[in-house]
Order: C-alpha cells, then sequence, then structure tokens
C-alpha cells in the first residue's frame, strides 16, 4: 500500500508549492489528497491560479496520513491555520508521531500558531521569521528536525517536495523522481 499524504489548500495558496509538491509526491506514487479549507473544491491561488481539490479538509478528518504538508502563500496560510479541523488533523500527526511539513509562511504562521515548532529547528520565507518563538531558524533552503521538515518558498520547492520524498520513502525513490525530472 502506498503511502498518504494530505495537502491542504485555501483561497490565496501559492499554486507554485502546491503543485510542486503535488507533482513530485505523486511522481513518487505517494497517494496525495488535496484538500480544501475554503469550503469549495476549487481554490483561487495567489496570482489568480485556480486549483481543484480533490475533497473538502472535513472528509479527512477520520484518515490517517503518512505526510501532511502545508503548501505557503498569503493569505491561504492565514486561511490555514484558522482552520480548526486541520489543526485538529495537524495535532494528530504530532501526537501519532507522523511526518509533517510546511513551506514559505506556514511554518510560522500556521505550524507555530498551534504549537507545533516548539524547539524544532525550521526554515521558512525570511520575511516571516521573525514571527518563529524560540528563533531556531535556519537559512537553509529544507530543514529536517524530527518529523517535522520546512522549506524555505517558492524558489526552494522542487528540493522541498524531493526532501518530502526522500523522507517518506527513500533515497532511491528520490534519486528515481530526480531522474525522470531531468528527463522531461
Amino acid at each position: 500500500m502506498g503511502k498518504k499524504v494530505l495537502v491542504p489548500v485555501a483561497h490565496g495558496t501559492e499554486p507554485l508549492e502546491a503543485v510542486a509538491i503535488i507533482d513530485i509526491l505523486r511522481r513518487a506514487k505517494a497517494l496525495v489528497t488535496v484538500a480544501s479549507v475554503s469550503g469549495s473544491p476549487v481554490v483561487v491561488g495567489s496570482h489568480g491560479i485556480q486549483l481543484t481539490a480533490d475533497c473538502l479538509i472535513e472528509d479527512c478528518m477520520e484518515e490517517t496520513y503518512d505526510l501532511v504538508v502545508l503548501p505557503g502563500g498569503i493569505p491561504g496560510v492565514e486561511h490555514l491555520r484558522d482552520s480548526t479541523v486541520l489543526a485538529d488533523i495537524l495535532k494528530k500527526q504530532v501526537c501519532q508521531d507522523r511526518l509533517y511539513a510546511g513551506i514559505c509562511a506556514a511554518p510560522a504562521v500556521v505550524l507555530e500558531a498551534h504549537g507545533l515548532v516548539g524547539s524544532h529547528r525550521v526554515t521558512c520565507h525570511p520575511s516571516f521569521k521573525d514571527r518563529l518563538k524560540d528563533r531556531n531558524h535556519s537559512n537553509l533552503p529544507v530543514v529536517r528536525d524530527g518529523n517535522l521538515i520546512t522549506g524555505r518558498g517558492a524558489g526552494t520547492a522542487v528540493a522541498f517536495a524531493l526532501s518530502l520524498v526522500e523522507t517518506l520513502f527513500d533515497a532511491q525513490q528520490k534519486k528515481s523522481v530526480e531522474t525522470g525530472l531531468a528527463l522531461n
């Protein structure tokens, strides 16, 4: 059985980050569910780009995921932060010692707001690093500390997604996806 991944999206999600995460994880054969927190499967990301989710976040409450990964984008991350259903899913993920991740503003705006960063070392978009309480900020493009994986922003979205593949599967699966990307 494949690895199950949840990617929540909202109005204002950064589409480059969301699509890179979804595409690369699906190339790795992860079972990716894209769930809208905006009450409709169609969300308008930043720059007016429409994304169509597989379902609404409420449909995901009873599922167990190997990884929950949050794309960034303003005001998308604020909508993710304000979803009580997503907050419950993220807290369950942490309590069950499962992987969770965020890129760009998501670590500072969503994960920090719900107490899910703690003493973990993280990276995020530089304009949001002051929102991290413990100031365990790194300028690296991708940081993994325990079960938390974070990425800096849109410019590092592919590297971030490949790191998710390596963490979820292994280095060989990451290499296979990288090779496929280079050939296309």
